[in-house]
């Protein structure tokens, strides 16, 4: 059996200490329903939505093992408005494999983004990270994914270790079925630190500075031959202040 490393979790008001310190933060799930104002069992109820997410038809590594949904929100003080569906775009200089395209995912389901945990996920960090780094609004990007196993391996990050040319990333472990792998790793963008650990409670939360740190997860694979529907779902959501990236950028 590999070993794994469990995550490094902070109590919720630690948060700007330990970003400011490393760059990044975990947190257990009830830590999270505090950050964010709301309860484990409002925020498992967002749960079903991932079992209805559209394949990706994207990928350029060849493989049919994601699933996801996109949405972008204007979070401020005032209040958080939906953005106008729009294409998904990174600079090549942040996704080597994927950057330079104009990536039209489905939308992530009304029915979602109105639910009161999901208003609570966004307002709630929105307020947390705007503590550190002013802005108003947050241009923030969701994506729902489901990376599954069932041609054998799936991969949440095939870009590699990357950054996200955003100011900072939350990623929220939302299940993880019959699999094995998918390990967390965070580094220094400029220096040899490293650190390394794996997401199993489900609305845990891992939390980057984005212009400090780079980060991956290794791909998954089924527990045995018999557990053909393995899969982890994953939340991410993005803070940028000034715009959405857009294709013209560096």
């Amino acid at each position: 059996m590999v070993a794994t490393f469990s995550p490094p979790f902070s109590p919720a008001d630690a948060l700007g200490d330990r970003l400011r310190a490393r760059g990044y933060a975990v947190f257990a799930p009830d830590q999270v329903a505090a950050l964010c104002d709301t309860s484990l069992p409002a925020l498992q109820a967002l749960e079903p939505s991932w079992d209805t997410l559209p394949p990706d038809d994207y990928l350029r590594d060849g493989g049919r093992y994601r699933h996801r949904r996109y949405g972008g929100f204007l979070v401020g003080r005032s209040g958080i408005t939906r953005a106008a569906h729009r294409a998904h775009y990174q600079p090549p200089d942040y996704n080597a494999l994927h950057g330079g395209l104009q990536r039209w995912f489905a939308p992530i389901a009304d029915e979602t983004a109105a639910a009161p945990a999901w208003t609570g996920l966004l307002a709630g960090l929105g307020a947390r990270l705007r503590a550190l780094r002013e802005a108003d609004p947050w241009y923030v990007e969701a994506h729902q994914f489901r990376i599954d196993t069932a041609d054998g391996i799936g991969r949440p990050t095939p870009e590699g270790a990357h950054r996200d040319g955003v100011d900072f990333v939350a990623v929220f472990l939302v299940a993880r079925h019959a699999i094995r792998g998918g390990e967390t790793r965070v580094f220094d963008a400029d220096g040899p630190d490293g650190q390394r650990f794996t997401l199993d409670a489900p609305w845990s939360l891992l939390l980057l500075d984005d212009t400090r740190v780079i980060h991956e997860s290794t791909p998954i694979q089924p527990l045995s031959a018999a557990d053909a529907g393995g899969h982890r779902d994953t939340l991410v959501l993005t803070f940028r202040a000034g715009g959405f990236q857009s294709e013209g950028e560096a």
